[in-house]
């Protein structure tokens, strides 16, 4: 008997909720057959069978929050006895869980073991042939099945040639287009989390536990300081493509002043700054904030942003947001300003190091030379981590996005 614990699903969580399980006791199950819908903090993700083998126990009920490191599953595993598949043959070096090198998460980019499975102990012996076998993590396996990367023409970059998530995704990058959600497979419903006030206490379940989550860890973590101001629309000929123009601001400034469009390492006090502009955008939702990312914000036309941005959106409406289109961003942008509100203090999550708001937008009355005029302007705010960002960066980013803002659409 082997028992699988639930895994890091990355985004720093202790836990997951189990939405629906897709496997029952006494199923024979494959080598990264999808067992388990989990809902992380952004997204409601499929665990995959790490083994080939029969489902012996379910250690939780759908609803239930599961622990990270918990038992999740019992298997009789096919082959070598009814034993687990021994990760490696040689002994392995202790890995700092800060610094692993196998990024093989379900979701996100927190480190995991550098547990691999065998490739000859796969049931019916279909991947046995090869002398050299493949050497990948559960969750890299599943994720390069998904996207139809073929992991036989990659070269690992972790420990020993292992394939890790970011070699998936650099395979698949370049030829990936706009993401969509899935034609042939419905979405997963989810109960609204907006109760109705009942005067007893709710639990925060799905995207608010992890919101809660993510925010803590802001407070606790960023040296927060913000700055206010606003763009003057006047020039603009067509009032339109905000969010686009937004984009494309953010990765003006981006480019005036790389240090904020960077991550911060706080215990080890290094900063990485980016040449491409990766921009996580905030995108309401019923249950929550989903936050996927927009890629290479600089490098695409405005067609192609408003083309990626919508399919987003659809995507986070639906949860059906693909994980990796949830990680690994650059810098933050929240359009706050189509609800309520012209200013506020948004919060950096980290390792990113800030985050720009846009307000409501209003026609001002301006100044100009010999008399006042009605200018429609965007109230913007940019908080920053004033660990690694100083107030003079932050004031020539602020600036070169109002400059581009302000340019003639």
């Amino acid at each position: 008997m082997t028992t699988f614990n639930l895994p890091d699903l990355g985004e720093g969580l202790p836990e997951a909720e189990i939405v629906d399980w897709h496997v029952k006791v006494g199923d024979r199950v494959q080598l990264d057959q999808p067992m388990v819908s989990v809902e992380t903090a952004k997204a409601v993700v499929e665990v995959p069978s790490p083994y080939s083998g029969v489902i012996k126990a379910l250690h939780a009920n759908a609803g239930d929050i599961v622990a990270t490191g918990q038992p999740l599953v019992d298997f009789e595993v096919e082959g070598n006895g009814g034993k687990a598949p021994a990760a490696k043959s040689a002994p392995q070096p202790k890995v700092d869980p800060k610094r692993a090198d196998d990024s093989g998460t379900v979701v996100g980019n927190m480190p995991t073991s550098n547990e691999e499975l065998v490739e000859n102990v796969v049931a019916g012996g279909t991947r046995g042939a090869r002398t050299e076998r493949v050497r990948a993590a559960p969750a890299v396996r599943a994720l390069a099945k998904k996207l139809g990367v073929d992991l036989e023409l990659l070269r690992g970059s972790g420990r020993g040639g292992l394939i890790t998530v970011d070699d998936v995704m650099s395979s698949e990058k370049s030829a990936r287009p706009a993401p969509t959600a899935p034609a042939n497979r419905a979405p997963t419903t989810r109960p609204s989390s907006t109760a109705p006030a009942t005067g007893e206490a709710q639990p925060l379940r799905g995207l608010r536990r992890g919101m809660a989550h993510t925010m803590a860890v802001s407070r606790d973590s960023v040296a927060s300081c913000t700055l206010f101001d606003d763009a003057d629309l006047h020039a603009w000929i067509r009032k339109s493509d905000y969010t686009v123009r937004m984009l494309r601001a953010l990765a003006a400034g981006a480019q005036a002043e790389p240090g904020l469009n960077a991550h911060f390492d706080g215990e080890a006090a290094t900063r990485k700054t980016f040449a491409r502009v990766d921009i996580a955008v905030a995108v309401d939702t019923a249950e929550g904030l989903i936050v996927p990312v927009v890629r290479n914000a600089g490098g695409k036309s405005a067609d192609e942003l408003r083309n990626e941005l919508r399919a987003l959106k659809e995507a986070a409406a639906a949860r059906t947001v693909a994980p990796e289109d949830l990680r690994d961003f650059t810098i933050m942008l929240s359009n706050f300003g189509t609800i309520a509100g012209r200013y506020a203090t948004p919060l950096v999550v980290p390792p990113a190091v800030a985050i720009l708001g846009a307000g409501v937008l209003r026609h001002d009355v301006v100044a100009v030379m010999g008399g006042i005029e009605a200018h429609l302007r965007m109230p913007l705010s940019l908080t920053f981590d004033h660990r690694c960002v100083t107030g003079g960066e932050a004031a020539r980013f602020l600036a070169a996005v109002i400059r581009d803002l302000e340019l003639v659409d």
